[in-house]
């Protein structure tokens, strides 16, 4: 009744057969064997038996004539005077499109204000948001480029009522952001490079602010230099398949793995690392799009290495417990939870419940059933459980 091995080795046809269903899906399946497995070889063998970046940085080096053509754009919003005169711990750069002002009112009134972290935490945090330009085309009907003017004036008032947007005159987009993160460093050399920490993070993220703080405060007592952290990507490949926006040509990177980088959602450098970072894009070429891997670039040119913090998030939403707020960081793709989260994080009876004996071994236990499950392996690793 069933084919034992003998009787699959008498029968040539079924050998015949067999052979070919599984050359058949092997062929089927083989762009994406090649995207997720062939590349990923390539990339791990490059990045620890090579390990050498020292070609990368020669072939992207130019001159800086050319590379000023990546951040000479005008201000269309700019304040010059945000740091002045303040002792500023953390400069705190949001990433935005020029349409979400709901995430920006969202974070104004949650972790991103200033008043609250002044009055409540006793430091200084600057929270500004980074924008390029509304694309307007002159072929579009005159209704329509009339309204792209019409919402430039909405952001000249939204940054008239609550002055924290930084804006410069190139096309807001996904393929901008490396130009957007370029704008990021430029205004902080220029205008609060004396702020001992800088962050960049994304208008969806979600920020533990008291707990970002206290930490911050401790690394700044020891004088730390050289300091970048975040959830770092180790040995990533550049994705080649047409069909995704993180497409990269071999004629952009020719190599096979990208230098360390953090993700983009939201990561944290020391302010001379900040300033090194500053001087590198005055002599990269900045064309590849992808703004986390470019700052890895920039960092790996300037022999700067990410740290890895367990509770800074990836791409994804760290679970709700209190067990995990009492030592998240970040967590990613807030939008319309942002305001109850902030609300509970900030409760004062949460660390009540987390602290004490039974308290440490419940919330380990718990953080173990939460995080060591492998949905939420692009949050917060299960190493964070024994944190």
């Amino acid at each position: 009744m069933f084919l034992t091995y003998r009787r699959f080795r008498r029968c040539p046809c079924v050998q015949l057969i067999t052979t070919c269903l599984v050359l058949s899906a092997v062929m089927v399946c083989w762009e994406q064997l090649d995207a997720n497995v062939v590349s990923h070889v390539k990339s791990y063998s490059f990045r620890y038996l090579v390990n050498s970046f020292s070609s990368m940085n020669r072939s992207l080096t130019i001159p800086r004539e050319q590379a000023r053509r990546f951040s000479d754009f005008p201000y269309l919003l700019d304040h010059p005077d945000k740091c002045v005169g303040k002792d500023v711990l953390l400069l705190l750069f949001v990433k935005s499109s020029p349409e979400n002002i709901e995430r920006r009112n969202a974070i104004r009134s949650t972790w991103g204000n200033e008043t609250y972290i002044q009055n409540n935490l006793g430091v200084t945090v600057k929270v500004v948001f980074a924008l390029g330009a509304i694309q307007t085309k002159t072929d579009e009907p005159s209704w329509s480029r009339r309204s792209g003017v019409g919402f430039q004036d909405q952001l000249i008032k939204e940054d008239h009522l609550y002055g924290d947007l930084i804006q410069k005159n190139f096309l807001d987009s996904f393929h901008n952001l490396t130009l957007k993160l370029i704008l990021q460093f430029h205004w902080m050399h220029s205008r609060c490079a004396h702020a001992r920490f800088f962050m960049t993070a994304d208008d969806d993220i979600f920020v533990h602010m008291p707990n970002l703080v206290g930490y911050l405060q401790d690394i700044s007592s020891r004088g730390v230099t050289d300091f970048w952290i975040g959830r770092v990507h180790r040995g990533s490949p550049p994705v080649r398949s047409k069909h995704s926006k993180y497409y990269v040509s071999s004629e952009m990177y020719q190599w096979f793995s990208y230098p360390d980088y953090t993700a983009g959602a939201g990561y944290v450098i020391s302010g001379d690392v900040a300033d090194k970072i500053h001087q590198a894009t005055l002599t990269l070429n900045a064309s590849l799009h992808i703004d986390d891997v470019f700052m890895g670039i920039c960092a790996n040119s300037i022999g700067v290495s990410p740290q890895e913090h367990a509770y800074f998030s990836g791409e994804g939403k760290a679970p709700y417990h209190p067990c995990i707020y009492n030592q998240m960081m970040t967590s990613h793709g807030h939008v319309e939870d942002i305001y109850e989260l902030w609300k509970t994080v900030i409760d004062l009876r949460v660390k009540q419940k987390t602290s004490g004996l039974f308290s440490r071994l419940y919330c380990t236990a718990m953080k173990i059933a939460l995080l060591c499950r492998p949905q939420f392996f692009n949050t917060y690793p299960c190493k964070a459980a024994f944190l």
